[in-house]
């Protein structure tokens, strides 16, 4: 059997603008690597909305994986930004191989 370790995935749906602030903090608490997937659309309590790149509202997910310690150093790096501009943040328990590259 593969053996699997336990890391952090962290999804942090932003806007576009924002993007760089964000994969920024990620480098600073030393995480190794990021993806961002552009979000064209949703709903939240406020209501639907769709991609405005004209207005600059446009969004996305930036998607990573981390050991916890990381992740809690980012969380904690990136809670002033999560209430300033409507991020939003949530992680959860992933297992992984190759833990150490994570």
């Amino acid at each position: 059997m593969i053996e699997t370790v336990t890391r952090k995935r962290i999804e942090i749906l932003t806007d576009t603008a924002l993007q760089k602030r964000v994969t920024d903090a990620i480098d600073r608490v030393g995480i190794t690597g990021w993806t961002i997937v552009p979000v064209t659309s949703g709903k939240g309590r406020d209501g639907a909305w769709r991609e405005e790149r004209v207005m600059g509202t446009d969004k996305v997910f930036v998607l990573t994986i981390a050991a916890e310690d990381k992740a809690d150093a980012l969380a904690e790096t990136l809670a002033p930004m999560l209430t300033r501009y409507g991020f939003i943040l949530s992680m959860w328990d992933v297992q992984v191989i190759r833990g150490e590259r994570f």
